[in-house]
C-alpha cells in the first residue's frame, strides 16, 4: 500500500546546538504545537541539520512547500522568498540550498517541484554551545506566527478531502 504524501511539507534545517542556528527547527516545533490538530494530516514536518540531496525525493506529490532556515543576512525579524530551481555552487554531495534542491527535483522528475517559499529568520548567535539569542527568541515568535498564518491559510483553501 502506498500512501499519498501530505498537501504540504514544512523543511527547516539547523544545528539545536549552534544557539541560532537553532531557529528553524524550533519554528517547526512551535508550528506543530500551534496548527490545529484538524489540519495536521495535511502537513508533513521535517527537519535536518542541512539540507541533502536526498531531500528532493520529500518534495514528491506536495501541492506546496515551506523551508525555514536561520539568516545572519536578512533583515530582522525575518524575510519571505519564493526561490526558483536554479543550480549554484552549494552543489555538493552534503548540503545544498533550497534553489539548487528545487533544480536537483526538477533534474530527478522531469518537472518543477510544487511552488516553494523560503522563511529566513534572522539570526546573531551561532557559537556551539550557546542558547538561542534574546533576540532571535523575538525573530522566532514573530516568524511563527507568520508561518501559521501563512499554513492556515493555504489549507483553508481547499476541503480537507480534496
Amino acid at each position: 500500500m502506498t500512501l499519498k504524501p501530505k498537501k504540504l511539507l514544512v523543511v527547516a534545517w539547523g544545528n539545536l546546538s549552534r544557539g541560532d542556528d537553532a531557529l528553524g527547527p524550533l519554528c517547526v516545533s512551535a508550528l506543530q504545537t500551534r496548527l490545529p490538530k484538524a489540519w495536521l494530516d495535511q502537513v508533513e514536518f521535517l527537519d535536518d541539520y542541512q539540507l541533502q540531496v536526498e531531500h528532493a525525493l520529500d518534495l514528491l506529490g506536495r501541492d506546496a512547500l515551506l523551508f525555514i532556515d536561520a539568516s545572519l543576512s536578512c533583515n530582522a525579524p525575518f524575510c519571505v522568498s519564493s526561490p526558483q530551481a536554479q543550480r549554484d555552487t552549494s552543489y555538493t554531495s552534503h548540503a545544498l540550498s533550497v534553489p539548487a534542491l528545487l533544480q536537483v527535483f526538477g533534474d530527478l522528475q522531469g518537472h518543477p517541484a510544487a511552488p516553494a517559499t523560503l522563511l529566513a529568520i534572522r539570526g546573531e548567535a551561532f557559537e556551539l554551545g550557546q542558547p538561542i539569542s534574546p533576540a532571535a527568541q523575538i525573530h522566532l515568535a514573530e516568524a511563527t506566527a507568520w508561518a501559521l498564518t501563512w499554513v492556515e491559510s493555504l489549507l483553508a483553501q481547499e476541503p480537507a478531502d480534496a
